[in-house]
């Protein structure tokens, strides 16, 4: 079977799918749509995929962009007649891709697309429907993802879900154990937060410096490592300078896939305070370091963290509450103690890309008998 594999950018999770198609031996063909300035992914493309040449993905996508690469695609799907077309994000890939007649199309939904994108305003309504009337399948990653399809008129019968998961092996060390890290920076003895969601408003990092400058005045334990970067980067190092915290908030940048679970194992939990969100990548690998979690109370995050389990919930925007939480969970060793067995066994029954990869083949099977 050919596979075009049709995505925004390479990043990590594009990597993951990539090297599990080729790696199950179908022939794998991928299209770039665009490249944006920051890079998401420093890994080598995987053997045995064939990157396709065309007008897409050397620079950002602007929308004056779509028609031209609508009539490139039409172009290559005559020529390498791939047998089905794995498209994604909503209103990118999958909308370029429906718009060429890309047949069988199965369309894979990023989370925040379907979640929050397809609800910003009319126009995005629309599109939104046009990529579900034209798709013979639809992937995502969590329940509230395949809610909002079916509002836009998808059947529920040809939605496949599941977690895109993690490799569990990569991830199973012990979290808040001594670490080179924690060494390194001196913080051996401290409560350390863990936060590596991107510096866009999306994610509310804001809020989490801000949580955490509140705590921090109370607790003198409390540091932070606060990992990424993006257009939020002036409102975050204002924060930071504002309370006078950057003794206490390594700022680690943008840190390779090879070099995360150090991070991971380096704290003692994990926090979040994304407003919109799927399954979480970067919270499935929390939960398989054993790294109880701190995250928005929003529909894709309690499909992982029970409050009071795998660790706690709190309202979105809340840094008030957020703050609570973080001194509560540096005041509770033997909470988190109980938190952390919980969160790995989660991830091990749930967050297995390799059985998790099987689900995705099925929606291939499926789309093809359309």
């Amino acid at each position: 079977m050919r596979i075009l594999y049709f995505s925004r950018d390479y990043t990590t999770h594009d990597h993951r799918f990539l090297a599990s198609l080729a790696g199950s031996g179908l022939e794998t063909l991928y299209l770039r749509l665009e490249r944006r300035s920051r890079q998401l992914e420093d890994r080598a493309m995987p053997h045995g995929v064939e990157l396709v040449a065309w007008g897409g993905g050397q620079r950002p996508f602007r929308w004056q962009d779509l028609l031209p690469r609508v009539l490139e695609l039409r172009r290559i799907l005559r020529e390498r007649k791939p047998d089905v077309i794995h498209a994604g994000p909503i209103h990118s890939a999958a909308l370029v891709a429906s718009l060429a007649g890309a047949r069988p199309l199965v369309s894979m939904s990023w989370g925040s697309d379907l979640l929050k994108d397809a609800y910003a305003n009319r126009q995005m309504q629309w599109l939104t429907r046009q990529v579900m009337l034209r798709s013979d399948g639809l992937v995502g990653d969590c329940e509230a993802v395949k809610a909002a399809a079916l509002e836009f008129g998808f059947p529920a019968e040809r939605v496949t879900l599941f977690p895109w998961g993690i490799n569990l092996q990569d991830f199973s060390g012990r979290a808040g154990q001594p670490s080179e890290l924690r060494e390194r920076l001196g913080w051996q003895d401290c409560f350390v937060a863990l936060s590596l969601r991107s510096w866009e408003p999306i994610y509310g990092v804001e809020t989490v410096v801000s949580a955490f400058a509140q705590a921090a005045a109370q607790e003198p334990r409390l540091r932070l490592i606060l990992l990424g970067g993006g257009s939020q980067a002036g409102l975050v190092q204002g924060l930071l300078a504002a309370h006078g915290l950057h003794e206490r908030v390594h700022l680690g940048g943008q840190v390779g896939q090879n070099e995360l679970p150090r991070y991971y194992q380096a704290a003692d939990v994990y926090v979040s305070a994304s407003h919109s969100d799927g399954s979480s990548v970067s919270l499935m690998e929390a939960l398989a370091s054993s790294l109880p979690a701190l995250v928005s109370d929003i529909p894709g995050n309690r499909e992982w963290v029970a409050d009071g389990r795998q660790g706690w919930l709190f309202p979105v925007g809340d840094a008030q509450a957020l703050s609570g939480l973080l001194l509560r969970a540096a005041a509770e060793p033997q909470t988190l103690a109980q938190m952390g067995p919980a969160a790995r066994q989660t991830a091990e029954a749930r967050a297995n890309w390799t059985e998790n990869f099987q689900k995705l083949l099925g929606a291939y099977r499926m789309a093809t008998q359309a």
